[in-house]
């Protein structure tokens, strides 16, 4: 009887939280409203993993009270769903830039540096840096993108595309400094230069006598307490990684060893949330016044745009943004403030499509959300008739058209990029990573005779020959 009774009110437990406290955290979750992230820009991050955009997006929003919200949508990999949250790990890619500016005012602050130092001063003797017209290349020249050195060195030559920096040398970057000639006065104009940045990062390793890490670190991670921005991925990290992928697979994360602060540096949403809290003067740390230095003008780069130190600055007479956005292998990424607002944004994608306008929609909703377009599915046999080989008819560039791992791709012969083309309609079908389209035409009898190549302002026209 006492045995009956007793299973009698395990039962009734068990209704009773059923019944009232279930629903109860039900509601709770799902009457939680988003202060800052609105549900058009959820539905547009829904769509974006829908249609293979990305594989997972982390988006984050700080206030002016410090107030976090984040919103999270898809996996750390396509192969298995594993959900992506504030704490995964992304490459961050050149939003490093902006870490390596903020050591650069720190050690000017401390006297380790000036900013109009001669960036050779800090080499060794054997190494020269090219300099035009007696002009010699200095830390801010090369902090503000005006160094007139090329976006990458001519003797950049990866033997693994998919891991393109981990074999250039520090040897190799002396080597190409030393023999460079100039296009152009030094400070005479902005040139985004990877190059210049990964110098930029290597001198101030040097002069600090520790690396790149060691340095980032000590100098940024440990004063705001990010525990998870690192260059080198620990045990921990890698079990949070959000693994990076093209839009058809899976791709390797990036080494840079010589180039480290042009774009090493991985870290979460969580992180990111708190480096712009920082820059906002959210959080008060010795930080503050080396950030505040980034964030000022200096050189003009068009009408609404100038670049500080490390930082892009756009301005469209309504906002003033402060951001830097990053792009690898297999990761796009964004970070940026409106500073007398005290409002932060970050958006991290495992996958490697442009995510900046979700960004800037977050900061200004005058900017608009990417459309995201639906993909059809098409029988294989119109996708066969399609492949082939396609000259252009005022070059002589040859395209050739296959399928891969079920998707139609589009290549330029002795080119290693491959893009996948994705069908909108029977003969119309777009490249996810850039704004291109692809047309292909056929003639009355519907044999596929060429393709029309659309970009931005310009179409150039493609026969098929084989």
């Amino acid at each position: 009887m006492n045995n009956q009774m007793n299973h009698k009110k395990i039962i009734w437990s068990f209704l009773i939280f059923f019944l009232f406290i279930i629903p109860q955290l039900f509601s709770s979750f799902n009457n939680e409203k988003s202060e800052y992230i609105p549900e058009t820009v959820k539905e547009n991050i829904r769509k974006r993993i829908k249609n293979g955009s990305s594989v997972g997006i982390v988006v984050g929003v700080i206030n002016a009270e410090g107030k976090r919200e984040y919103f999270s949508h898809g996996s750390k990999t396509m192969n298995e769903y594993i959900p992506v949250d504030e704490n995964s790990v992304y490459e961050i890619g050149s939003i490093s830039k902006a870490f390596t500016s903020i050591l650069l005012a720190d050690m000017a602050l401390n006297n380790e540096v000036n900013l109009d130092d001669p960036a050779e001063k800090y080499l060794p003797s054997d190494v020269k840096i090219p300099s035009k017209n007696d002009k010699k290349i200095t830390l801010e020249h090369l902090a503000t993108h005006t160094s007139a050195l090329p976006r990458m060195p001519s003797n950049f030559r990866p033997s693994n595309p998919a891991n393109p920096y981990t074999d250039y040398t520090v040897e190799n970057m002396y080597d190409f400094l030393s023999k460079c000639k100039l296009m152009r006065d030094i400070g005479e104009k902005y040139e985004y230069s990877n190059l210049g940045a990964g110098l930029l990062g290597h001198i101030l390793s040097l002069r600090a006598q520790k690396t790149y890490e060691q340095l980032l670190i000590e100098r940024i991670c440990n004063v705001l307490g990010m525990d998870s921005t690192r260059t080198t991925l620990t045990e921990d990290l890698k079990q949070r990684l959000a693994k990076g992928h093209n839009s058809r697979s899976e791709v390797p994360n990036w080494d840079l060893p010589t180039l480290a602060g042009a774009g090493e540096i991985k870290s979460t949403a969580k992180d990111m949330l708190t480096f712009l809290a920082a820059n906002m003067g959210l959080i008060k740390s010795r930080l503050l016044e080396a950030m505040d230095m980034t964030h000022k003008a200096r050189v003009d780069i068009r009408k609404t745009s100038k670049i500080g130190l490390g930082w892009h600055i756009r301005d469209n007479e309504k906002t003033l943004i402060i951001w830097h956005n990053g792009g690898t292998g297999g990761y796009r990424t964004f970070c940026g403030f409106i500073k007398d607002k005290k409002i932060g944004v970050v958006v991290l994608s495992n996958m490697n499509i442009g995510t900046d306008d979700i960004g800037f929609h977050l900061l200004d909703n005058s900017y608009e959300l990417t459309e995201v377009k639906e993909i059809i599915t098409l029988d294989p046999g119109v996708l066969e008739s399609y492949t082939g080989r396609y000259k252009f008819l005022k070059s002589k560039t040859v395209a050739r058209v296959f399928i891969e791992e079920n998707v139609l791709v589009f290549q330029v012969v002795g080119q290693p990029q491959k893009f996948g083309l994705f069908p909108e309609s029977e003969n119309l079908f777009f490249i996810k990573e850039v704004p291109i389209k692809v047309e292909f035409k056929k003639d009355e009898s519907g044999k596929v005779t060429g393709l029309l190549f659309h970009r931005t302002n310009r179409t150039t026209e493609a026969e098929k020959i084989k």
